[in-house]
């Protein structure tokens, strides 16, 4: 379980995403890019020099992911794109039927994350995407931090064949993380082995890092981190979590998304968890901007540092 490495601050990821798409098609000739309107002004370049492989459906979500299921049917590896609500809530059925009972491979690739668009109003939010994604069957879920992992996660995934979804967010750490599907371990809380479990844990997901760190610089904790939620790294939770763990998981999606495979992870022993994420008892109806959502939602460094050492006492 290796820590971060530093490294100087890159582009937001929904830059780099673009910025990368057109080496990706001159890398991968199997590989198209379906939009619906969404992005299509920031791909000009890719549009103009592989004619026919960036698809625009227009504003046909249901359709989105359709197109993509007939082209992974003839062969082709879809990389989709367009806001989380319009790529994982609104075609859900097509996600799941067109794609998951059809049993074909996809990179789903979504902007805006929970409430990146909050001057979009609700039909622009979607915190609820990474829990929608992961009650299909067959689905890979990773949440980067940083425009590195951006970058690395769409080389991997296009070259793949199986069922992605990568979460692109406005919030991001400074430093990028190894995107290998492993929990690892960013802060050791001092005094107490890394891997005694003697210490509370608090496991951060992707731009929730540099949140947590700042939430709980004075607190006595380890800090855990990936960008791959789903499927969770049981196997390295279970081996910092120790035999009678004290854990946080902090998500910047709907709170409790990971429950289930955080305690399917440690039935066999002991354990007290907390979840922190987007409340999903109420609804917030605001507009506002990211930064008041995140406060509101207690997903800033002051909320989430008081929900953490509230339930260390």
């Amino acid at each position: 379980m290796t820590a971060l490495a530093p490294a100087p601050q890159a582009l937001d990821l929904r830059t780099r995403f673009y910025a990368e798409l057109d080496p990706l098609l001159d890398a991968h000739p199997d590989v198209d890019v379906v939009l619906a309107v969404i992005g299509s002004g920031y791909m000009g370049r890719a549009i103009a020099r592989h004619p026919g492989r960036v698809i625009d459906v227009g504003i046909r979500e249901q359709a989105l992911i359709g197109v993509a299921g007939g082209l992974a049917l003839a062969g082709r590896r879809p990389i989709v794109h367009t806001f989380a609500s319009f790529l994982v809530e609104r075609p859900y059925e097509q996600v799941k039927l067109d794609l998951g009972h059809q049993d074909v491979g996809a990179v789903l690739v979504s902007a805006g994350a929970s409430y990146d668009v909050s001057a979009g109003g609700r039909t622009h939010q979607s915190p609820a995407d990474v829990a929608l994604i992961s009650a299909l069957p067959g689905w890979t879920v990773h949440v980067p931090g940083h425009a590195d992992e951006v970058a690395e996660l769409l080389q991997r995934e296009a070259a793949g064949t199986g069922r992605t979804y990568i979460r692109l967010s406005g919030q991001r750490n400074a430093r990028p993380g190894p995107v290998d599907g492993r929990l690892h371990l960013v802060r050791d809380g001092g005094e107490t082995p890394p891997s005694s479990g003697s210490a509370p844990l608090v496991v951060a997901v992707g731009p929730m890092l540099d949140t947590v760190l700042d939430a709980v610089a004075d607190l006595p904790v380890r800090v855990a981190w990936t960008a791959t939620p789903h499927p969770l790294d049981a196997d390295g939770l279970r081996v910092l979590a120790g035999p009678a763990p004290v854990l946080a998981v902090v998500e910047p999606y709907l709170e409790g998304t990971s429950a289930a495979a955080v305690a399917a992870a440690l039935v066999d022993r002991p354990s007290r968890v907390l979840h922190v994420g987007v409340p999903g008892e109420s609804e917030l109806r605001r507009y506002g901007t990211p930064r008041e959502h995140a406060a509101a939602h207690g997903l800033d460094a002051a909320g989430v540092r008081r929900r953490v050492a509230a339930f260390l006492v």
